[in-house]
């Protein structure tokens, strides 16, 4: 067994890192000129992509207070972030727009993934946030500059997914954050909200793309090796070039190989 990490040794250890962590990600956030913040309340004329997610769904014997407390958080963060407009050479970063998510603002403990492991703590549920980001964003020339996701496990069955298993993310403030950057002539905009029972998002632009972006999962299959189960799959992203209709992209962006943390049915093992 390795040496462990300083963060490891102890609670306290963990809280001193943290807080290391955090505040040489906000002495490089001053440093950086080129981080998106001007916002418009005026849709940009192209839609590029929308996608809605939702909010309380079944997790297992996850307490559905969680779920109500994610629904709270949800609506507390998306107006930091709806109509924010990233701008050629710009940064798009979660974090430097939402901010911590503290008690004081409102925020309530939530379901939280914490070394593999579903838990609670303050403001949890947002990673379904940078999770509906994200998405959009592989349907759009833009580059994912920071992406974190979570420790190859499978928490809960699929309970009405709609994208496929793979495409998450995860963050922590603020060092673990979401971003991507505009490396293209075009200006985008997200508008992001909640409506009832989901988060809903459209990623927009000035100008329309040339290309069709999609994304398809291939390969998807649970086995078994040495007495524990994983789900496996290949996740893809195709560019079609909308005046020719030729594949002028095909890539494989995420292969998962995650240990499935709930009771499979053995008839799904291939």
């Amino acid at each position: 067994m390795g040496r462990k990490l300083f963060c490891e040794l102890s609670p306290a250890a963990y809280r001193i890192s943290a807080w290391k962590c955090r505040w040489v990600r906000r002495i490089q956030n001053l440093a950086n000129r080129n981080l998106a913040k001007r916002k418009s309340k005026e849709n940009l004329p192209v839609v590029i992509y929308r996608h809605s997610s939702l909010i309380q769904r079944r997790l297992g014997d996850v307490d559905p207070i969680l779920q109500q407390n994610k629904a709270v958080n949800l609506a507390l963060a998306a107006p930091k972030v709806d109509g924010i407009l990233i701008y050629p050479g710009e940064t798009f970063s979660f974090w430097s727009l939402v901010g911590s998510c503290t008690k004081r603002k409102g925020y309530r403990d939530g379901l939280v993934i914490r070394r593999g492991k579903p838990d609670v703590g303050m403001g949890g549920g947002i990673c379904q946030f940078t999770n509906l980001i994200h998405f959009m964003v592989l349907h759009s020339p833009l580059t994912i500059t920071e992406h974190h996701h979570h420790d190859n496990v499978d928490l809960f069955p699929d309970y009405g997914r709609k994208v496929p298993f793979g495409t998450g993310t995860s963050v922590l403030y603020n060092y673990l954050d979401y971003r991507f950057y505009n490396g293209t002539d075009n200006l985008y905009q997200l508008r992001v909200f909640v409506d009832g029972e989901y988060l809903k998002g459209e990623l927009r632009a000035k100008e329309p793309l040339p290309i069709k972006y999609h994304i398809r999962v291939e390969n998807e299959h649970f086995s078994e090796e040495d007495g524990v189960i994983y789900r496996n799959n290949e996740i893809y992203r195709t560019g079609i070039d909308k005046r020719t209709g030729t594949v002028i992209l095909n890539e494989c962006i995420k292969k998962n190989h995650a240990r499935v943390m709930y009771a499979l049915p053995r008839e799904k093992l291939s």
